[in-house]
């Protein structure tokens, strides 16, 4: 304990004394700044980064200390000072590291000495790995964005600079925040991280989470996914030999110890590699520090490159730790020019933190109860990297005109504004685009607004062999009733210019967040009712723009459509888990209808288009009838994890799978009701990333009905078919089987939907396939109803094509039919995916 009486009373002097700035700039031997250098009182961790001008602050209490300035690639320089009240200015010049060069006789064949270095590290890596199994520390966060250039239009449309914070040249800050965030961890995957204070540049939350990023793990998974759901290999991986070459550039001494600095150097592109510098202590081979990059051309995603930068200093004995870390972005696609830094300072490492029993629970991230409510004079006491004249600027203006915002709003200024700024309706948006107004008023200081809907007339146009042509219009109306209530009142409106027949229904759906002993959730109310026309499957199995398509160009058509009167009520409550329990009673007077036009663009007399009663289905009768009907269903996901704000827990997502549980009774005898079935349903579904070796996505089901004894097409068990050229619900579909061949009201069913994305782990070997980043997908979709009644289909196929498209070549085996091969396309891939989940 005597050892660590100094840092004790430094830290107790820090706390309790008036503190004293100490600032200055760090520069190299030609007077250029030097970005993001370390400076840092010499034996404890209180210390700073310098900003991209190369400027530091540090705040500490009077007394005398050595202050340590360091930078990748330069000299360790140390000063001493005697810090008083008084505010003083202490300048570094950084002088370049003079890199000896061991004298080694490599012969032919032989190999660099860097290598013996890196095995030495990578026999050591699980040591570091492991060596604290449990810590706190405390870490700073700052955060910038800024657009370099702009297009003026995009995917057709103007780019409005304006709301975007940018100049007319596209250039400006347009993302700024600061955060200071306690890191409580233990080995090993436990983690909860306590936000402080937060702040943003013009309000709202900023970048709170430390990317805790440790090239002691064979993967390195921080970084944000999404850049690379395989993640990245670090240089000193256990299997790192396999995937880069090394050369020892030089070493140099350092508080009296070698360091050896090492070029790292990919052995080929499209894996998910770094390249770089790391740089390696003698003897106890540790890293002291680290400058490595991802590009583009080794499966960083979105970006361009993400440089990362890290420095590590002794913490206690012979534990050391990451005293800084900047991430650098740079990306430039599609017009659209930015790059970001994110800045971490870590300070107050706590070796011995003795977590009490149950600390780590779900909540993984916790907001300080007044962490939006700091004061400037808070962030200018606290902040260890000084803001540049930038940041400041953009800090000043945009809080200005928050501020100013909130005034105006207050006043009405604000409002008329918002009011005049809606742009005029335009004849395209009528027709095409569709019309999206809002009516702006003010609530308890606060603008808020209702919004109109209205989709362009061109869009409202469908098609089928029942209606022929038809006019769907589909307003909708929102209604903010303040205290995070909501009214959604959605009418339709519908004609089909063949059969003469007019639809209207409306659906009113009230959405109301509660809480019950400080638990939060929402409860949804939805009632509906009126005359609409509907698929046979309730799922909708094939849209209305690949039947129009069909129909009109290869005279096939798929879509099969009954008329019902209905009324239904439903209740759904979703818990703070994110569980969700859903209850609802519906009735429908349903009505059998026929085709009613042949129209066709291209006439083919050799085909026929089919009746409207499912072929599959002709010995079962539709006919007029009413039916009663009662839905249950549970969804729920275990150990779900948390955002703990304020106010609210907001679930993150789960290690475990997803269950649903589903149960329909049709009840006979109520309001001329015939309909009698018990109806049931399980389902498992979930993503599994192991990292390099790819994602794998299931969904199983399982299912059937107990009671039969009237069962109308409807509410039979359907499965989702395709019979057309584009699939867009890869894991609840099938994408060869036709739509009503296997409907059934079998006693018992299961299904089993698998993929396997490989993300780049097989095409990235392939030359042609590894520079478009085209990635292989494999999988099977199978039911099982009974002997004569089951399916079976596999897959391969390429997704991530133009980062949005996926096409698949499948192979069918059906029980009541030969076995079939088809193409697929759908959507798959970076932004395929969202597209896709967004339906």
């Amino acid at each position: 304990m005597i050892k660590y009486l100094p840092t004790l009373f430094l830290l107790l002097l820090t706390t309790y004394c008036e503190a004293a700035i100490v600032k200055g700039l760090v520069t190299d031997d030609k007077n250029t700044p030097l970005p993001f250098a370390t400076v840092l009182i010499k034996g404890t961790t209180i210390g700073t980064t310098t900003n991209a001008a190369g400027q530091y602050q540090l705040d500490i209490a009077p007394g005398s200390y050595t202050l340590v300035c360091q930078y990748i690639g330069y000299r360790k320089t140390e000063t001493t000072i005697n810090v008083d009240a008084t505010t003083q200015t202490i300048n570094f010049t950084l002088l370049p590291v003079n890199l000896q060069i061991r004298e080694v006789v490599v012969k032919a064949g032989g190999e660099d000495p860097a290598y013996a270095i890196i095995r030495a590290a990578i026999k050591k890596r699980a040591f570091y790995q492991q060596q604290v199994r449990e810590y706190t520390c405390m870490s700073y966060i700052k955060g910038t964005i800024n657009m370099k250039g702009m297009p003026e239009k995009f995917l057709g449309k103007k780019v409005d600079k304006e709301d975007m914070g940018v100049d007319s040249a596209g250039k400006g800050m347009v993302f700024l925040s600061e955060s200071v965030t306690k890191i409580s961890s233990r080995l090993p995957d436990k983690m909860k991280l306590e936000v402080i204070s937060d702040r943003k540049s013009g309000g709202g939350l900023g970048m709170s989470f430390p990317a805790v990023i440790s090239f002691y793990d064979n993967n390195v998974s921080a970084v944000i996914t999404q850049m690379g759901p395989r993640g990245y290999i670090s240089p000193i991986a256990e299997n790192a030999l396999a995937y880069y070459k090394y050369r020892l550039e030089g070493e140099f001494m350092e508080d009296g110890r070698m360091v050896n600095k090492i070029r790292v150097i990919p052995r080929r592109k499209h894996e998910p590699l770094f390249a770089g510098y790391i740089f390696i202590t003698d003897n106890d081979w540790r890293i002291h520090s680290t400058d490595l990059i991802l590009t583009s051309e080794y499966q960083l995603e979105l970006m361009d490159t993400l440089r990362i930068r890290q420095t590590h200093v002794p913490v206690s004995g012979d534990v050391w730790r990451i005293k800084d870390q900047v991430l650098h972005m740079g990306v430039n696609k599609f017009g659209f020019g930015m790059d970001g830094n994110i800045v971490n300072v870590y300070s107050d490492y706590n070796l011995h933190p003795n977590f009490p029993a149950k600390f780590f629970d779900n909540t993984v991230i916790k907001y300080d109860s007044a962490f939006d409510k700091k004061e400037v004079h808070y962030w200018d006491s606290i902040r260890p990297v000084p803001l540049e004249v930038a940041e400041a600027r953009d800090y000043h203006q945009k809080d200005s005109t928050a501020h100013a915002n909130k005034l105006a709003a207050m006043s009405g200024n604000t409002l008329d504004s918002m009011r005049r700024k809606q742009k005029p309706v335009k004849v395209m948006d009528v027709l095409w685009n569709g019309v999206n107004r809002k009516s702006y008023f003010r609530r308890d200081s606060a603008i808020v607004s209702h919004d109109i809907k209205l989709t362009g007339l061109l869009q409202a146009l469908k098609y089928n062999t029942v209606e022929g042509l038809v006019l769907a219009l589909e307003p909708k109306f929102n209604f903010n009733l303040g205290e995070e209530k909501q009214l959604k009142v959605t009418p339709y409106i519908r004609y089909g210019l063949s059969n003469t027949h007019l639809n209207a229904y409306t659906f009113l759906t009230y959405s109301a967040n509660s809480r019950v002993r400080n638990r939060y959730g929402r409860n949804d109310w939805v009632i509906g009712g009126g005359k609409r026309i509907s698929q046979f499957n309730p799922d909708n199995p094939i849209d209305n723009i690949a039947n129009e398509f069909y129909t009109l160009f290869l005279k096939e058509n798929y879509m099969k459509l009954y008329e019902n009167w209905f009324a239904q009520l439903q209740y759904s409550r979703t818990f703070q888990t994110n569980d969700r329990l859903t209850a609802g009673v519906r009735y429908e007077s349903r009505i059998p209808v026929e085709n009613t036009t042949d129209f066709v663009i291209f006439r083919n007399d050799k085909k026929q288009f089919t009746p409207n009663h499912p072929e599959d289905l002709a010995n079962v009768p539709f006919n007029r009838h009413q039916a009663f009907i009662v839905d249950l269903s549970f969804r729920f996901q275990p150990g779900q994890q948390f955002v703990e704000l304020p106010d609210r827990k907001v679930p993150m997502g789960s290690k475990y799978p997803t269950f649903e549980l589903s149960y329909s009774k049709g009840i006979p005898n109520v309001a001329n009701s015939v309909v009698d079935f018990d109806k049931w349903r399980v389902s498992v579904f979930d993503n599994m990333n192991f990292k390099l070796f790819g994602e794998f996505r299931y969904r199983l089901t399982a299912g059937g009905f107990l009671n039969d004894r009237n069962v109308q097409i409807p509410d039979f068990q359907h499965f989702n078919g395709n019979q057309t050229f584009y699939n867009t619900r890869y894991l609840n579909s099938f994408q060869l089987a036709p739509y009503y061949r296997y409907s059934n009201t079998a006693p018992f069913f299961a299904t089993a939907n698998i993929e396997h994305h490989f993300n780049g782990l097989l095409t990235n070997k392939i030359p042609l396939l590894n520079r478009l980043k085209w990635n292989l997908v494999a999988g099977s979709n199978a039911f099982y109803v009974n002997g004569q009644n089951n399916y079976v289909e596999a897959f391969l196929g390429l997704e991530n094509i133009l980062k949005v498209l996926r096409v698949d070549v499948v192979a069918g085996y059906q029980s009541q039919d030969d076995t079939r091969v088809g193409v697929r396309v759908g959507f798959g891939g970076i932004f395929g995916n969202l597209v896709r989940f967004n339906q």
